[in-house]
C-alpha cells in the first residue's frame, strides 16, 4: 500500500532521505537499513571535492538549525568509484543531487552521473551564478531554466530540480524550469537565515549566514508545495521541516508525490522509519489501498474575498 512510481522509477515507499542528511548510505546503515527508506538522495555532489566552509558551521534554533557546511564533498568521480557501487548493492531508489557554479558544470556532472546505478538527477539550484555576480540560480527564472536546459540535453536520466523558498514567487520559478524540461521539482530547500553571538557580536557562523531547516519551515514548505504543485503539470517531492507521519501525509495532501527526510534525522535517527511505519498505519486506518490517494487532496474553504 505504500510503493509508488516516481518519474518512472519504482519506490517501495514515499520516503526519500533528503541530501546532506543522509550521506551515501553507509553512515547509517548500523541503525536503519538503507532498504527501510523508498529513497535516497545522496549527499551534494560537485566536479571537484570541496572541504566546505569555515565552522562553526551548525547552530541550533528554536524550532530548528542553522547549516552552512558548504557543500563538503569528494567529488563525482570518487562518489562514483567508492559510493555508488554500495547503493548499487541496495534495494532502493538512488538520486543523484548535483551542484555547480556554471550550466556547464551542471551539464559536465549529469553526464559523469548518466550511468547504472543512478535512478534521478536532482538539481540543487540554490548555488551562486559566478558569471552573474553570485547571485543564486534558483532565484532568477531564466538562470534556473538555463541550468535545467543544460542538465536535460546532457543526461537521459529523469531531472528533478530543486528549488530554493528564498524567492518572491515559487510559481514562477517552478514555471520556468518545467518549461526547460524539468521532469519533477523537489521543494523546499533551506531558508537563508543568521544568529548573532550577543557576546563576541558576531555572526555564530563561520560563513555568517546558513539554511534554516526543521519544523520552523514546514508551514512554509506545505504552502509553497501547494502552490508549485498547482502551477505545473510535472510531478513533485516534498522537504522542509517534515518530523513525523502526520507531517508526511500534511505535504502530501498539499500536493506532494513523494517525501524527503532531512533535519529530523539529526534529532532522531529512527524517524524515517517511524514515518514509514505511521503512513502504513494511515492507510489501514483510512481504508487507502495506496498511500498516492491522498496526493494533492487538500479540501479549502470557502473565502469571502473580503479585507
Amino acid at each position: 500500500m505504500l510503493s509508488t512510481t516516481f518519474l518512472g522509477v519504482n519506490f517501495k515507499n514515499p520516503i526519500i532521505a533528503a541530501s546532506g542528511t543522509y550521506g551515501y548510505g553507509r553512515e547509517y546503515e548500523s541503525i536503519i537499513p538503507l532498504e527501510t527508506l523508498g529513497g535516497i538522495s545522496v549527499k551534494g555532489t560537485t566536479l571537484l571535492p570541496r572541504s566546505g566552509n569555515k565552522p562553526p558551521r551548525i547552530a541550533e534554533t528554536p524550532s530548528g538549525m542553522l547549516n552552512s557546511v558548504g557543500l563538503q564533498n569528494p567529488g563525482v568521480d570518487a562518489f562514483i568509484k567508492n559510493d555508488l557501487p554500495y547503493l548499487r548493492s541496495k534495494d532502493i531508489a538512488v538520486i543523484a543531487n548535483i551542484s555547480g557554479n556554471t550550466p556547464d558544470e551542471y551539464a559536465e556532472l549529469a553526464r559523469k552521473l548518466d550511468i547504472p546505478g543512478v535512478d534521478i538527477i536532482e538539481v540543487n539550484i540554490s548555488c551562486p551564478n559566478i558569471r552573474e555576480g553570485g547571485k543564486s540560480f534558483g532565484a532568477d527564472p531564466k538562470a534556473a531554466g538555463a541550468v535545467t536546459a543544460a542538465v536535460k540535453a546532457a543526461a537521459g536520466k529523469p531531472v528533478m530540480v530543486k528549488l530554493t523558498p528564498n524567492v518572491t514567487s515559487i510559481v514562477e520559478i517552478a514555471k520556468a524550469v518545467e518549461a526547460a524540461g524539468a521532469d519533477a521539482l523537489s521543494l523546499i530547500n533551506t531558508l537563508t537565515a543568521m544568529r548573532i553571538d550577543i557576546k563576541t557580536k558576531k555572526p555564530i557562523l563561520g560563513n555568517n549566514t546558513g539554511g534554516l531547516s526543521g519544523p520552523a519551515i514546514f508551514p512554509v514548505a506545505v504552502r509553497m508545495v501547494y502552490e508549485a504543485s498547482r502551477a505545473v503539470k510535472i510531478p513533485v517531492c516534498g522537504m522542509g521541516g517534515i518530523e513525523t507521519p502526520e507531517d508526511a501525509i500534511e505535504i502530501m495532501m498539499a500536493g506532494a508525490a513523494c517525501v524527503q527526510i532531512g533535519a529530523a534525522i539529526f534529532r532522531d535517527a529512527y524517524a524515517p522509519k517511524k514515518i514509514v511505519d505511521g503512513l502504513g498505519e494511515y492507510c489501514t486506518e483510512n481504508g487507502l489501498k495506496n498511500i498516492s490517494e491522498i496526493v494533492g487532496s487538500v479540501k479549502f474553504n470557502e473565502r469571502d474575498n473580503q479585507w
